[in-house]
């Protein structure tokens, strides 16, 4: 049985990250749509659960390998770009006490200058714009 199940499965795409986060998504949907109080039947969140677990089930058992590893790197792409902000804001939010944020008008650099210094002439790392700010 298992051989042929490998049999089966061999020149397909199978499970990735992508896969995985539509799994997670189809559980919480299906979920919220059992909690919900309506029927099943009539929520939203049950047709898009539905919907997204016929298209991840699609996407395992394709033989077109290439385009479905291109969806997984632009959904990892697309993650790791939420990431990297989301980080950044974080480190500023932590920052907010001892330092001001300033965008150049020029090139829309984001600069960071020391709070408590009164008008001082900022320059660009980018750019070499100088601006005047009140830090």
């Amino acid at each position: 049985m298992r051989e042929r199940f490998q049999r089966f499965m061999s020149g397909r795409y199978g499970a990735d990250e992508l896969s995985k986060t539509l799994n997670i998504v189809v559980v919480v949907c299906l979920v919220v749509s059992l909690f919900s109080g309506l029927l099943p039947i009539l929520s939203i969140l049950y047709w898009i659960g539905l919907i997204l677990m016929v298209y991840n089930t699609y996407r395992m058992f394709s033989r077109n390998v290439s385009k479905r590893h291109e969806e997984n790197q632009k959904f990892l792409n697309a993650r790791y770009q939420a990431t990297v902000k989301k980080n950044a804001r974080k480190k500023r939010w932590e920052q907010r006490d001892t330092y001001r944020f300033f965008k150049c008008p020029n090139c829309k650099q984001q600069v960071r200058v020391p709070k408590g210094r009164g008008k001082i002439c900022i320059t660009c790392p980018k750019c070499r714009t100088e601006f005047i700010k009140k830090s």
